[in-house]
């Protein structure tokens, strides 16, 4: 007697699981086991089959899908969830081409956030976090990765880490904390880069005593910290025990996705302008690409990173919204899937890997989330689409039906029928 018996699956998206992430075309191939049923008992995959043999199988609740589609629950690798205030006053000045120094030089831009999430209480960032995670929930998502980097100083920064921390026991979902003290150059540090990295160095070892953060992160590029900087700082994360995550090459091609490689990093994020030299060594490693369309569309750019030439060249490539107030206002890693094909030129089963298996690697959650099979943690999703391809190509709603963690409903589509 199973807990739950989900039948009459039109299609079972079951991403192949492995060691390491999905690398150039081992991307391409996305398994699908159509008629199918799946079984549940104390929160985990318990059995697969035919929904022909699932006639015969015994459970205390019994869902039909309806012939739709049911996935892993999705994984989004960057996120900069907790963060006070917002910035939408800021479009109209974008709208008239005032430059985001400019911007900045007014008090807008990132100090602006930095600003309001000083002044917010953890209980206030708690509040609005939650509103936002809830949002992601909805569209399918069981996993995210969530950064600090609104505070550039200590008491901030480890206020948004014990708000990540509190997200985490709040919600049965999974969620991975990264410490991106350096995001950015605060006021009275321009020309003291190296003292401010210092200064937030210093914080690794109290946040590994209070075990508030998994990864260690920082911004490497032109205009905030260089790629020696950078290194030095993700060298002394790394021997505290941190994990490595890289913003790298966002804007010039600076090295920082070599560098993520050299230092062998989960994860090199952004990479819109990563040479052909860091995309050749990412194919040689196991550093996933984390992608950020999202990003690029919300800023107007017509240079999307080259996800194409990436998977061909045999790199791992991930997806993510890069949610924050100020470049990518958006909480729907399912629109995201859709640049991904219009602007990144992936195949569905490439996006599916990519929001799946691929994601969770990025986080090193590789054999928790981002993949259903006997054994694994029962977090899936019943989409109201009558295939897999159809989701990337009906772009801009939602199509989440119910979520699953841990074989239970946490969120439910009021019009599904």
């Amino acid at each position: 007697m199973y807990d739950l018996l989900v039948t009459n699956i039109g299609q079972l998206l079951l991403p192949k699981r492995s060691p390491k992430p999905l690398k150039g075309k081992e991307m391409a191939h996305l398994p699908i086991f159509k008629c199918a049923a799946m079984a549940v008992s104390d929160g985990r995959v318990a059995w697969i089959g035919s929904a022909s043999e699932a006639v015969h199988v015994e459970a205390k609740l019994k869902i039909d899908a309806k012939q739709r589609v049911v996935s892993p629950g999705l994984v989004d690798p960057h996120t900069h969830l907790v963060f006070g205030g917002s910035r939408e006053n800021e479009l109209p000045l974008k709208q008239a081409g005032v430059p985001y120094l400019d911007i900045l030089a007014g008090g807008g831009g990132i100090l602006a956030t930095v600003s309001s999430t000083r002044l917010a209480s953890e209980e206030e960032l708690i509040d609005k976090a939650s509103f936002h995670v809830e949002r992601m929930v909805s569209h399918g998502v069981t996993a995210i990765e969530a950064k600090s980097g609104y505070g550039l100083e200590r008491d901030t920064e480890l206020k948004q880490l014990r708000v990540i921390k509190a997200l985490n026991k709040k919600y049965p979902i999974h969620f991975v904390s990264t410490f991106l003290g350096p995001h950015a150059i605060p006021p009275g540090f321009r020309g003291k880069e190296d003292m401010f990295i210092k200064e937030m160095a210093v914080l690794l070892d109290e946040i590994r005593t209070e075990n508030l953060a998994d990864y260690a992160d920082i911004f490497c590029e032109t205009g905030v910290f260089s790629v020696e900087q950078s290194r030095r700082y993700l060298r002394e994360a790394k021997t505290k025990g941190f994990g490595l995550k890289i913003h790298a090459d966002e804007i010039n091609p600076l090295g920082g996705t070599e560098l993520a490689v050299e230092l062998e990093a989960a994860s090199a994020d952004h990479l819109v302008a990563a040479s052909d030299k860091g995309i050749r060594s990412l194919a040689e490693s196991n550093t996933v690409a984390v992608l950020l369309p999202g990003t690029t569309f919300y800023l107007g750019k017509e240079l999307y990173a080259r996800g194409r030439y990436m998977i061909d060249s045999g790199a791992a490539v991930a997806l993510a919204t890069d949610f924050n107030p100020g470049s990518c206002v958006t909480e729907n890693i399912q629109f995201i899937m859709s640049l991904a094909g219009l602007r990144l030129n992936m195949t569905p089963e490439e996006i599916w890997n990519a929001v799946t298996v691929n994601a969770a690697h990025a986080i090193g959650k590789g054999d928790e989330a981002g993949g259903l099979e006997i054994g694994s943690q029962a977090d899936f999703v019943i989409w109201n689409i009558p295939n897999y391809q159809y989701l990337p190509y009906h772009f801009g709603v939602n199509h989440a039906a119910i979520v699953y963690c841990e074989g239970k409903r946490i969120w439910e589509c009021a019009s599904y029928g």
